[in-house]
């Protein structure tokens, strides 16, 4: 038995809403999803807010998965219990939202419901862009010290400029573009919950040059934090989880950078990964966690369209399993190659697993939001990838 904690109805809540709000909440237990068009009970399993498993008739893991977010209508409870079953599903819960809305609109999912229903997309993207959308849980108001309104169309925080100040998104909806020779390259939205700033440029108490403008949707509600209070928690960590974070905060810049790059062709992967010594392969169950002594690290992503180099990584950065962190790169969803003077040290996961626990909500949320943009920007540049690739001579 376990504790009935969540029910809705998914016109109300859509699939994609409900994993990420039992994502940010870390949830372990059972979903049960039932639709008055279908026969059959869908159930996905959750361990610490991530699915493990799922079945609906004949289907199970992610094929499952995959189907239930084709209902549209019907009703849902989760119940909060012990879950054992082995973990089946190595997608991330993002990786399978963003994954779902491509396959609804590519029709691959069959959606259940009247005939006369109007497709509602039931993932994180908006009616007007097919840019993904990121959104974070609900706001810790204890450290918001003021707010800010910034009306549709007007910039929030301009490319190139210097600034200090963190912002959560209390209401509305922004883009992050950045400029390019080619013209404004929109990269993906965040919504309520999600943050505007970054390690540098509040924990450290530096200004820093922002890499790109963020332009309000809609007219947005912004909630200045209080960062010199996030700053005093941030000097009382440990240094290695500083160095995490910093390492973190690189690694978002680094893939950001990338993808824009790939997007112009200008990404020789060839001369990414020449000369350089595979550490672990993409998709090897890696449990290890290191930091880099010496050398320089690439990761990588092997794709039906090629590989697609998504970070660099140096003296002092982090590479391998974060078990409390996702961030849709390597072990599971991308390979390392190391330079041939590449020297790793160990670090131990549970103890930064322990601190990261302790956290305040706010301070563990701006973590997990870096995770989820580095987690949506490595698959923004696969997807400019596979339109690259299709854009080459020959190629339809």
């Amino acid at each position: 038995m376990g504790n009935f904690v969540l029910a809705g109805n998914l016109s109300f809540l859509s699939l994609g809403d409900i994993l990420q709000l039992l994502g940010s909440n870390a949830s372990t237990g059972v979903l049960c999803i039932t639709s008055k068009y279908a026969q059959d009970l869908g159930s996905i399993l959750f361990s610490n807010g991530n699915p493990v498993d799922a079945s609906v008739g004949s289907l199970t893991g992610l094929d499952a998965i995959n189907s239930l977010f084709g209902w549209l209508e019907g009703e849902f409870e989760f119940i909060e219990k012990k879950v054992s079953n082995k973990n089946v599903i190595k997608k991330s819960r993002m990786q399978i939202i963003l994954d779902c809305l491509r396959m609804l609109d590519d029709g691959q999912i069959e959606q259940l419901g009247p005939v006369t229903f109007t497709k509602k997309s039931s993932l994180p993207s908006d009616k007007q862009s097919n840019l993904p959308i990121i959104r974070g849980p609900l706001v810790d108001y204890t450290y918001v010290v003021d707010e800010e309104e910034v009306h549709a169309g007007n910039k929030i925080v301009g490319e190139g400029k210097h600034g200090g100040w963190l912002w959560v998104i209390l209401e509305g909806t922004a883009e992050i573009i950045r400029e390019t020779p080619q013209g404004p390259l929109k990269l993906l939205r965040i919504a309520e919950g999600a943050f505007i700033g970054s390690v540098s440029s509040f924990l450290l108490l530096e200004e820093s040059v922002r890499s790109a403008a963020i332009v309000a949707v809609n007219d947005v509600l912004l909630g200045v934090l209080d960062s010199r209070r996030l700053s005093v928690a941030f000097l009382r960590m440990s240094n290695q989880f500083r160095s995490l974070a910093i390492s973190l905060d690189r690694r978002l810049k680094q893939v950001t950078n990338i993808a824009v790059d790939i997007h112009l062709n200008n990404i020789n992967v060839e001369k990414f990964i020449k000369g350089k010594d595979h550490v672990f392969t993409q998709g090897e169950n890696v449990e290890r966690l290191f930091t880099i002594a010496e050398g320089e690290a690439h990761i990588v992503r092997d794709t039906e369209n090629g590989y697609v180099p998504l970070a660099n990584l140096y003296p002092d950065d982090f590479f391998g399993h974060i078990p409390f962190l996702d961030i849709g790169q390597e072990p599971y969803s991308a390979s390392v190659f190391g330079s041939k003077d590449l020297k790793i040290t160990e670090v131990d996961p549970d103890i930064l697993g322990k601190e990261y626990n302790q956290l305040s909500p706010t301070f563990k949320n701006f973590i997990r939001h870096i995770a989820n943009c580095i987690l949506v920007t490595s698959m923004v540049a696969c997807e400019f990838q596979k339109n690259t690739v299709r854009k080459r001579p020959g190629k339809t």
